[in-house]
């Protein structure tokens, strides 16, 4: 049987909102007040502190009809003129969150491999459903390839990193980059949702898990009435059902064993190897949702880290 959460993580993590009654606007203002409080000093207990051998920066990118927001995270010291570009994409169910909750990995990803890591603040729902969150982040991408800012962009060692929801933006964009480019050399995915059909609550932890902390059903079910209407097919959004997982980039995913979407992952896992491409599955013991991202609250988030870091120097440094 599974553990129970950390007591820390079931009390500051507990969600008392009922999501299922809240209107797009009032989601709105409740994004503004969470981003707020990921982005500030006093979460850094929560999220953890950035490697202090990396320099964070803004920058803005100019991409048809909108330009957004890139918070580029780079080493101070790096012996190489050509560095490794890895795109990172939050959380957040596609209606909250922002680049900054990741600091704590992408700062220690770009110190460590070394590498140029740059999280996009990619368009929220509800208004911008998918795809526009996967036109932003693989029109980011596409564009960074080339280095137009001049950072040294190695383009034949490029990879994606998505958090739950920025785990299905993730895996949609290696799915574009396969047929159009970029090549992308290695995928992570930390507990992605991978499919947002009719069939998204029938896996066995939805029903185990649902209650812990991380990840509410009422914002699940609010992330996916919102962020994917009726005039989307959930299924052309929902990697688990493509109908070929062939020939795509080499994939480490990430789990919880005490995460609602635990199954999630690991059926995609499962899909790709069927299909010949490369996976690596790891469930991590007495971890929720978003795990990765609260290092003060889950232990298990330093041994992922450090998992994650040798996966890419293994794909990235060769």
């Amino acid at each position: 049987m599974p553990g129970s959460a950390p007591l820390r993580a079931r009390l500051v993590l507990r969600d008392t909102l009922d999501w299922d009654a809240v209107t797009d606007e009032e989601v709105v203002a409740i994004r503004a007040k969470v981003n707020r409080i990921r982005a500030s000093r006093v979460a850094r207990i929560i999220t953890g502190w950035p490697d202090r051998r990396t320099r964070i920066e803004e920058h803005q990118i100019d991409l048809p009809g909108r330009r957004l927001t890139l918070r580029v995270h780079r080493p101070k010291n790096a012996a190489s003129a050509k560095l490794p570009l890895i795109l990172s994409l939050h959380g957040g169910g596609f209606i909250v969150g922002l680049p900054a909750q990741n600091d704590w990995l992408n700062s220690h990803l770009a110190a460590s491999l070394p590498a140029i890591v740059v999280s996009v603040a990619y368009r929220l729902a509800p208004e911008h459903p998918m795809p526009t969150q996967v036109d932003d982040a693989y029109e980011t991408l596409a564009r960074l390839v080339g280095d137009p800012f001049g950072w040294g962009v190695d383009p034949a060692a490029v990879a994606v990193f998505g958090e739950s929801a920025g785990g299905t933006i993730a895996t949609l964009v290696a799915l574009r980059a396969r047929k159009d480019g970029p090549p992308i050399h290695a995928q992570v995915l930390a507990y992605p949702g991978t499919d947002w059909s009719e069939t998204r609550a029938d896996y066995p932890s939805v029903a185990a898990n649902g209650g812990n902390p991380g990840l509410s059903l009422g914002e699940w079910r609010t992330a996916h009435r919102l962020a994917i209407p009726s005039t989307v097919d959930p299924s052309a959004v929902s990697p688990v059902k493509a109908d070929n997982l062939a020939d795509l980039p080499p994939a480490l995913i990430v789990v919880g064993e005490l995460d609602a979407a635990l199954d999630q992952g690991r059926a995609y896992a499962e899909r790709l190897r069927a299909d010949g491409s490369a996976a690596r599955l790891t469930v991590y013991p007495r971890a929720v949702h978003g795990f990765i991202s609260t290092p003060g609250l889950i232990p298990a988030a330093r041994p992922a880290r450090r998992e994650i870091l040798e996966f890419l120097r293994d794909h990235l440094r060769r």
